[in-house]
């Protein structure tokens, strides 16, 4: 019977890690750039009772008898498909159709995100949120003087904009980042995502060039690429899970309980 039990306890565990991954998920569900996670289950080891046996001049063979000892939590992934692109009709929400990432920097650090709502600061320099600076494919700053007459952001990621003299000028090409393994990258809160030795060093590349086919599409924000139905149906699907292994040591504990009241 503790078999048995242990292995509710498992099922138990598991089913708790999934329901913390989908509340986070409908949590975030209309958060600009957010992948949503997905978790994964393992079998954990199995109890031989009986070895397997090859068949014989005599007799055939025999298959092992296997006790399954529960399950265990085999991987938390980021899913990072494509969200929904939202028109916002301001000039520096920018979305990337296509693979690739935002280079931000700050403090000599960078990182890496989809959430393209960026602003201008007080020195003129595109920033996120946070203060951090956006990349270009040469690792540089983008800066927009305050006295520019208007400016436009193409979908190769150039920044052109016209100056106090009405001549066209650049302000320098936003990068995209490419890893060889997306799903490898590193939540670091705040929409940002640090690389990690699974995802593989960053290359910053052009939008619309040999080395990417992305591009940036000015005036537009990607949502969350959550699926509230998706979502609700695995969350109601991890309650029952959850309820039938708490199922699984009550009935043990009786049939304990049981065993102990044959002695009186």
């Amino acid at each position: 019977m503790l078999r048995s039990m242990y292995s509710g306890i498992s099922g138990m565990k598991n089913f708790q890690t999934k329901l913390d991954v989908i509340g986070n998920n409908i949590a975030n569900v209309s958060t600009s750039g957010f992948k949503k996670g997905r978790v994964t289950f393992q079998e954990m080891m199995s109890q031989t009772t009986a070895s397997g046996q090859a068949a014989t001049a005599t007799r055939g063979g025999k298959n092992a008898s296997q006790v399954g000892l529960g399950s265990q939590q085999g991987t938390i992934d980021n899913i990072h498909t494509q969200g929904f692109r939202q028109t916002t009709n301001n000039p520096l929400d920018l979305s990337i159709q296509g693979d690739g990432y935002f280079a931000v920097e700050a403090n000599g650090e960078t990182f890496y995100t989809r959430a393209g709502n960026f602003y201008l600061d007080d020195q003129g320099y595109v920033v996120n949120a946070d203060g951090m600076y956006l990349q270009t494919v040469d690792g540089e700053r983008i800066e927009i003087p305050d006295n520019v007459q208007s400016f436009n952001i193409l979908t190769d990621g150039t920044v052109e904009y016209i100056d106090a003299e009405g001549e066209r000028q650049n302000a320098g090409q936003i990068a995209v980042a490419i890893f060889s393994n997306p799903s490898g990258l590193v939540k670091d809160g705040n929409n940002l995502y640090r690389e990690s030795g699974s995802s593989g060093p960053a290359t910053l590349v052009a939008p619309e060039s040999d080395q990417s086919t992305s591009a940036i599409i000015s005036n537009s924000l990607e949502m969350s690429n959550v699926d509230l139905a998706e979502e609700f149906t695995e969350m109601i699907t991890a309650q029952r899970g959850f309820q039938a292994n708490t199922r699984i040591i009550t009935t043990s504990d009786e049939i304990l309980q049981e065993m102990v009241n044959l002695k009186r």
